[in-house]
Protein backbone atom coordinates (compact mmCIF):
# COMPACT_ATOMS: atom_id res chain seq x y z
CA UNK A 1 0.00 0.00 0.00
CA UNK A 2 1.39 3.50 -1.23
CA UNK A 3 1.51 6.26 1.88
CA UNK A 4 2.86 8.40 2.22
CA UNK A 5 4.83 9.59 5.76
CA UNK A 6 1.97 11.97 6.80
CA UNK A 7 -0.63 9.84 6.11
CA UNK A 8 0.94 6.63 7.98
CA UNK A 9 -0.41 5.30 11.50
CA UNK A 10 2.38 2.94 13.09
CA UNK A 11 0.57 2.74 16.74
CA UNK A 12 -0.11 -0.26 17.40
CA UNK A 13 -3.22 0.57 19.46
CA UNK A 14 -4.55 2.24 17.33
CA UNK A 15 -4.42 0.10 14.40
CA UNK A 16 -5.85 -2.84 16.47
CA UNK A 17 -8.61 -0.30 17.61
CA UNK A 18 -9.82 0.19 14.18
CA UNK A 19 -9.95 -3.62 13.56
CA UNK A 20 -11.97 -4.18 16.38
CA UNK A 21 -14.64 -1.15 15.80
CA UNK A 22 -14.65 -1.66 12.53
CA UNK A 23 -14.35 -6.01 12.10
CA UNK A 24 -15.22 -6.56 9.09
CA UNK A 25 -12.14 -7.37 6.93
CA UNK A 26 -11.48 -8.79 3.82
CA UNK A 27 -9.50 -11.36 2.99
CA UNK A 28 -7.25 -12.01 0.38
CA UNK A 29 -5.10 -14.98 -0.59
CA UNK A 30 -3.70 -16.42 -4.02
CA UNK A 31 -4.05 -20.50 -3.75
CA UNK A 32 -4.36 -23.17 -6.90
CA UNK A 33 -7.21 -21.44 -7.86
CA UNK A 34 -5.81 -17.72 -8.19
CA UNK A 35 -6.62 -14.24 -6.10
CA UNK A 36 -9.51 -14.55 -4.01
CA UNK A 37 -10.79 -12.55 -1.57
CA UNK A 38 -13.88 -13.33 1.30
CA UNK A 39 -15.20 -10.34 3.55
CA UNK A 40 -15.51 -12.02 7.26
CA UNK A 41 -16.29 -10.47 10.16
CA UNK A 42 -12.67 -11.06 12.39
CA UNK A 43 -12.21 -11.72 16.04
CA UNK A 44 -9.31 -9.62 17.45
CA UNK A 45 -7.20 -11.08 20.25
CA UNK A 46 -4.80 -8.48 20.71
CA UNK A 47 -2.59 -10.19 23.55
CA UNK A 48 -1.97 -13.54 21.17
CA UNK A 49 1.22 -13.34 19.29
CA UNK A 50 3.36 -10.16 19.08
CA UNK A 51 1.19 -8.04 16.98
CA UNK A 52 -2.04 -9.66 17.74
CA UNK A 53 -4.22 -12.39 16.33
CA UNK A 54 -7.24 -12.16 13.97
CA UNK A 55 -9.69 -15.35 14.13
CA UNK A 56 -12.80 -15.87 11.51
CA UNK A 57 -14.80 -18.52 10.08
CA UNK A 58 -15.83 -19.30 6.84
CA UNK A 59 -18.69 -21.82 5.85
CA UNK A 60 -17.42 -25.23 4.72
CA UNK A 61 -18.64 -25.02 1.08
CA UNK A 62 -16.21 -22.32 0.53
CA UNK A 63 -13.41 -23.69 -1.06
CA UNK A 64 -10.93 -21.24 0.42
CA UNK A 65 -9.87 -23.28 3.26
CA UNK A 66 -9.54 -26.40 1.61
CA UNK A 67 -7.20 -23.82 -1.00
CA UNK A 68 -5.22 -22.43 1.61
CA UNK A 69 -2.29 -24.35 3.84
CA UNK A 70 -1.63 -23.69 7.06
CA UNK A 71 1.28 -21.40 7.15
CA UNK A 72 0.71 -19.56 3.83
CA UNK A 73 1.13 -15.75 3.73
CA UNK A 74 -2.47 -13.62 3.71
CA UNK A 75 -3.48 -10.15 3.82
CA UNK A 76 -7.05 -8.70 6.04
CA UNK A 77 -8.03 -5.06 5.30
CA UNK A 78 -9.88 -3.40 7.41
CA UNK A 79 -11.71 -0.39 6.59
CA UNK A 80 -13.30 2.52 8.72
CA UNK A 81 -15.45 4.43 6.46
CA UNK A 82 -14.55 6.42 3.42
CA UNK A 83 -15.44 9.89 1.90
CA UNK A 84 -15.37 12.00 -1.63
CA UNK A 85 -13.92 15.48 -0.48
CA UNK A 86 -14.86 17.91 -2.56
CA UNK A 87 -12.34 21.42 -3.25
CA UNK A 88 -15.29 23.42 -2.37
CA UNK A 89 -14.88 23.02 1.27
CA UNK A 90 -11.69 24.02 1.70
CA UNK A 91 -11.24 27.94 2.72
CA UNK A 92 -8.37 28.33 0.62
CA UNK A 93 -9.92 27.21 -1.83
CA UNK A 94 -11.73 30.07 -2.51
CA UNK A 95 -8.99 32.39 -1.96
CA UNK A 96 -6.38 30.97 -4.26
CA UNK A 97 -8.33 28.12 -6.54
CA UNK A 98 -5.73 25.70 -6.06
CA UNK A 99 -7.19 22.90 -4.68
CA UNK A 100 -8.62 19.70 -6.45
CA UNK A 101 -10.77 16.68 -5.35
CA UNK A 102 -9.93 13.74 -3.28
CA UNK A 103 -10.92 10.81 -1.31
CA UNK A 104 -10.60 10.31 2.22
CA UNK A 105 -10.59 6.91 4.28
CA UNK A 106 -9.05 4.93 6.92
CA UNK A 107 -7.69 1.58 6.59
CA UNK A 108 -5.49 -1.25 8.26
CA UNK A 109 -3.73 -3.72 6.20
CA UNK A 110 -2.64 -6.80 8.13
CA UNK A 111 -0.72 -9.60 7.33
CA UNK A 112 -0.07 -12.74 8.62
CA UNK A 113 0.40 -16.58 8.83
CA UNK A 114 -3.11 -18.66 8.57
CA UNK A 115 -3.73 -21.58 9.95
CA UNK A 116 -6.85 -23.72 9.42
CA UNK A 117 -8.76 -24.58 12.43
CA UNK A 118 -11.16 -27.46 11.49
CA UNK A 119 -12.27 -27.98 14.92
CA UNK A 120 -16.10 -27.72 16.31
CA UNK A 121 -14.20 -26.78 19.94
CA UNK A 122 -12.35 -23.80 18.09
CA UNK A 123 -15.43 -22.46 16.00
CA UNK A 124 -17.65 -23.28 19.21
CA UNK A 125 -15.92 -20.82 21.36
CA UNK A 126 -15.24 -18.19 18.16
CA UNK A 127 -18.64 -17.72 17.35
CA UNK A 128 -19.80 -17.93 21.16
CA UNK A 129 -17.37 -14.89 21.67
CA UNK A 130 -18.35 -13.06 18.69
CA UNK A 131 -22.13 -13.39 19.43
CA UNK A 132 -21.80 -11.96 23.01
CA UNK A 133 -19.33 -9.32 21.74
CA UNK A 134 -21.73 -8.24 18.78
CA UNK A 135 -25.03 -8.79 20.97
CA UNK A 136 -23.78 -6.81 23.58
CA UNK A 137 -25.72 -3.17 23.11
CA UNK A 138 -29.37 -5.18 22.07
CA UNK A 139 -32.30 -4.76 24.53
CA UNK A 140 -32.48 -8.72 24.59
CA UNK A 141 -29.32 -10.36 23.95
CA UNK A 142 -29.26 -13.60 21.99
CA UNK A 143 -27.50 -16.19 23.01
CA UNK A 144 -26.71 -19.56 21.54
CA UNK A 145 -28.35 -21.54 23.80
CA UNK A 146 -31.55 -19.81 22.86
CA UNK A 147 -31.71 -22.36 20.14
CA UNK A 148 -32.01 -26.07 20.56
CA UNK A 149 -28.91 -27.92 20.79
CA UNK A 150 -28.86 -29.90 17.87
CA UNK A 151 -29.85 -27.42 15.68
CA UNK A 152 -26.55 -25.11 16.81
CA UNK A 153 -24.50 -28.63 16.46
CA UNK A 154 -25.56 -29.09 13.43
CA UNK A 155 -24.58 -25.49 12.12
CA UNK A 156 -21.11 -25.51 13.74
CA UNK A 157 -20.48 -28.26 11.77
CA UNK A 158 -20.96 -26.53 8.45
CA UNK A 159 -18.65 -23.95 9.37
CA UNK A 160 -14.34 -24.14 9.71
CA UNK A 161 -12.24 -22.02 11.78
CA UNK A 162 -9.26 -19.73 10.49
CA UNK A 163 -6.25 -18.13 12.80
CA UNK A 164 -3.70 -15.62 11.36
CA UNK A 165 -0.78 -14.76 13.19
CA UNK A 166 -0.32 -11.09 12.35
CA UNK A 167 2.85 -10.07 11.37
CA UNK A 168 3.01 -7.01 10.01
CA UNK A 169 0.39 -4.51 10.28
CA UNK A 170 0.53 -1.11 8.01
CA UNK A 171 -2.25 1.87 8.60
CA UNK A 172 -3.18 4.77 6.55
CA UNK A 173 -5.40 7.42 7.62
CA UNK A 174 -5.72 9.70 5.00
CA UNK A 175 -7.35 12.63 6.61
CA UNK A 176 -6.22 15.58 4.34
CA UNK A 177 -3.12 16.32 6.95
CA UNK A 178 -1.13 17.33 4.29
CA UNK A 179 -3.56 20.19 4.35
CA UNK A 180 -4.06 23.94 6.54
CA UNK A 181 -6.35 23.47 9.71
CA UNK A 182 -8.54 25.72 8.24
CA UNK A 183 -9.50 23.16 5.43
CA UNK A 184 -9.58 20.02 7.02
CA UNK A 185 -12.06 21.64 9.29
CA UNK A 186 -14.09 22.87 6.72
CA UNK A 187 -14.26 19.53 5.19
CA UNK A 188 -14.38 17.96 8.42
CA UNK A 189 -17.51 19.97 9.24
CA UNK A 190 -19.16 19.49 5.37
CA UNK A 191 -18.68 15.55 5.65
CA UNK A 192 -20.67 15.74 9.07
CA UNK A 193 -23.82 17.71 7.48
CA UNK A 194 -23.85 15.27 4.91
CA UNK A 195 -23.48 11.94 7.37
CA UNK A 196 -20.27 11.34 6.54
CA UNK A 197 -19.27 11.23 10.60
CA UNK A 198 -16.78 8.87 10.41
CA UNK A 199 -14.17 9.83 8.06
CA UNK A 200 -15.84 13.94 9.43
CA UNK A 201 -15.12 13.22 12.90
CA UNK A 202 -11.52 11.51 12.10
CA UNK A 203 -10.60 14.56 10.14
CA UNK A 204 -11.82 17.38 13.34
CA UNK A 205 -9.81 15.39 15.56
CA UNK A 206 -6.55 15.73 13.36
CA UNK A 207 -7.24 19.48 12.57
CA UNK A 208 -7.33 20.00 16.62
CA UNK A 209 -4.12 17.64 16.89
CA UNK A 210 -2.37 19.41 14.60
CA UNK A 211 -3.09 23.11 15.10
CA UNK A 212 -2.25 21.93 18.81
CA UNK A 213 1.22 20.35 17.56
CA UNK A 214 0.82 16.66 16.68
CA UNK A 215 0.12 15.38 13.97
CA UNK A 216 -1.93 11.48 14.40
CA UNK A 217 -3.09 9.22 11.50
CA UNK A 218 -6.37 10.36 12.57
CA UNK A 219 -7.58 9.03 15.61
Amino acid sequence: MYTPAHFQETDTGQLHALIAGHPLGILCTHGPGGLDANHLPFELRAQEGRLGTLQAHVARSNPVWQELRSGDEVLVVFRAGDAYVSPQWYPSKQEQHRQVPTWNYRVVHARGRVTIRDDERFVRGLVGRMTRTHEADMPTPWKMSDSPREFIDTLLQSIVGIEIEITALEGKAKLSQNKEVRDIEGAGQALKARGAHAVGDAMLACAMAKQAGSQPGGQ
